[in-house]
């Protein structure tokens, strides 16, 4: 039986290792970084959002980056929402990992330090256009976690690993899922431009229990509202990291390709 959990992270430690041969042994498959690459020796790849930011900054732009960003929005907009969160991004390996040994050992299991807004991630999406704009520098690229992890373990600069450990110990003991969740403006990005995305995961009540184990292994749990009321589709604020049907005994929840016609 396939395991979506833990393909997808399958998939995230291999892209890097695709990144680390291709950047210093030559291998022609991803050369750069994930904000910016070519695939193939050929074919630009770039952050959408960073290219925006950078846009803001200063009306100016290659047409190598307005291509890069074409391919990976029309890429991120209609596969499944938020794929580059679960599936890509570096960072979500060490939020999980931070995750998971809260869970495991019971650490900080009632409390939280910090209890952020979902929508805090919108607010920082809004504020990284508007300060890029007004300061005339891509606002949050300069200063991305996410940049800085993904380059960092890239490029392998061994002091990623304070970026890591602050990371992982912010998830563990400030705020729970505080980083994807709630913080991360490029989430939040891929989340608005893959409103229309062809894959989804679909709820069908019809043999569920209602026993809610989806809900809580789900790092967005609001997406499976519907669970035990109505059939229906998963919100684009999913990650598509496929754990709820992972742990479905019902076969109640799967991937599926929605129709975008109203019915």
């Amino acid at each position: 039986m396939i395991k979506y959990g833990f393909i997808s992270k399958i998939s995230q430690i291999i892209i890097l290792i695709v990144f680390i041969v291709g950047n210093f042994y030559g291998l022609n498959v991803l050369k750069g970084d994930l904000s910016s690459s070519v695939l193939f020796n050929t074919i630009p790849l770039s952050d959408p959002f960073a290219v925006l930011q950078i846009y803001l900054a200063s009306f100016s732009i290659s047409l190598n980056a307005i291509i890069g960003a074409f391919v990976i929005f029309c890429v991120y907009s209609l596969i499944a929402p938020r794929v580059f969160c679960s599936w890509v991004c570096p960072v979500n390996l060490i939020t999980s990992f931070a995750y998971f040994i809260k869970q495991k050992f019971g650490i900080n299991k009632d409390t939280k330090v910090l209890n952020l807004s979902k929508n805090l991630r919108y607010f920082l999406l809004i504020l990284s256009f508007v300060l890029s704009f007004l300061l005339g520098v891509p606002a949050f690229e300069n200063i991305s976690y996410i940049g800085i992890v993904q380059r960092g373990i890239i490029f392998l600069d061994l002091s990623v690993i304070l970026w890591i450990l602050a990371i992982f110990i912010f998830e563990l003991y400030i705020s729970d899922r505080g980083i994807c969740s709630h913080i991360c403006p490029l989430g939040a990005f891929y989340a608005i431009i893959s409103k229309f995305s062809l894959i989804r995961v679909h709820y069908d009540m019809k043999d569920c229990s209602k026993c809610m184990d989806c809900k809580s292994v789900c790092p967005e749990k609001h997406v499976l509202n519907m669970v035990g009321k109505e059939n229906g589709y998963v919100s684009s604020e999913c990650i598509s990291c496929g754990k709820c049907i992972d742990i479905c005994k019902h076969n109640s929840l799967k991937f599926d390709i929605r129709s975008l016609r109203r019915k």
